[in-house]
Order: structure tokens, then sequence, then C-alpha cells
């Protein structure tokens, strides 16, 4: 999703000039609410395009420009090839729905517990991208998890790991998440 990538901003502006901050003002700056849901609308259509879906499972969220601590997820029930700017649920970081999509339906208990509790530590972070890809899933499931033996690993960037203690539904696991991602 092509939204204050630090790749765009780094063609202007030198990498130590590039902050956290930046990226935020530049992503709010230039986008609309309809902007941001048309993005995410179609980054669930990419990943479904390259099997990074899992059934019904996974998430896409994005900061609502404007508006603080509000953020579009999908609904609970559509698969992402289903999934369009008009069905995502605009819900806020203490979970309740501020704007349903055109779908009706709720939203996953387990994505907004992770996705709220990233964007409410983490201020900087416009997009949060969450998928059950198959290859995914065969290196969290090793002990070593990502190795840097090639190439597109390196591409990664820094990595961060949370241990599995089941779906994601106790927001008392909030804390030990964030505190696993770090500044990653």
């Amino acid at each position: 999703v092509p939204m204050a990538s630090p790749y765009i901003l780094e063609r202007t502006r030198s990498p130590e000039t590039v902050t956290l901050e930046t990226r935020l003002h530049v992503y709010l700056d230039g986008h609309t609410a309809y902007h941001v849901r048309r993005q995410v609308a179609a980054a669930y259509r990419l990943f479904y395009l390259n099997g990074w879906s899992e059934s019904i499972y996974g998430h896409i969220t994005a900061r609502v420009p404007g508006e603080d601590d509000v953020f579009f997820i999908n609904p609970f029930g559509l698969g992402f090839d289903e999934i369009t700017a008009s069905s995502l649920v605009k819900v806020d970081i203490d979970g309740n729905v501020v704007e349903e999509g055109r779908s009706k339906f709720g939203v996953n208990r387990a994505g907004y517990v992770l996705h709220s509790a990233i964007h409410k530590a983490r201020s900087d972070i416009c997009c949060i991208m969450h998928c059950h890809a198959p290859a995914g899933v065969a290196v969290s499931a090793q002990a070593c998890g990502l190795l840097p033996i090639s190439q597109t690993a390196h591409v990664v960037g820094p990595v961060s790991y949370h241990d599995y203690e089941g779906i994601l539904v106790d927001e008392e696991e909030q804390t030990r998440l964030v505190q696993d991602l770090g500044q990653n």
C-alpha cells in the first residue's frame, strides 16, 4: 500500500532526515479517508491475488486521517477477495464501531485486539498488515525464525517476535505484544 513509504520520501530527502513523524505527517497530509479506504481495500485484493490470505483470517488496518485513534478494519466474515472500500468498518481504539461498513458484519475480536494494541502504542504506524501466508506460517513455525540466508531475507528489515499464546482475544496480552514489538 503506497502510503508514506520511506522509499518515496528518501528520493527527496536524505535518510537521516526521514523520521517517523515525517512519515506520519506526509501520510496524513496527502490522504483523505476516502483515499485510505480505497487503498486498504486494494491491499486486501492484492493479498488475495498473491495467496497471502487464509479464509477470513488476517487483517489490514489503517489509521483514518484527521481522526485520532480511529482506524479501518475488515468486517468479520468476508474473504479478502470480497472486501471493498465501502465494506470496511471504522473502529476507534477502544473497540467502538464508529461507522459500520455496508456489509453490516461485526469486527473480528482477535483482529481488533492485535491492531488496536499496535495503533495505541505506536502513533507513528499508519498501516498494519497481518496475514497467514503459507510461507510466513512455515517460517514462524521454525525455532530459528527468519534466517538471513538469501538476498530476499535481508529485504524484510528488523523483525520482532511474539510467542503465540492462542487466539488473541485477551487484552492483557496487548502489553506483552507491544513490548515484543519494540521499535521495529
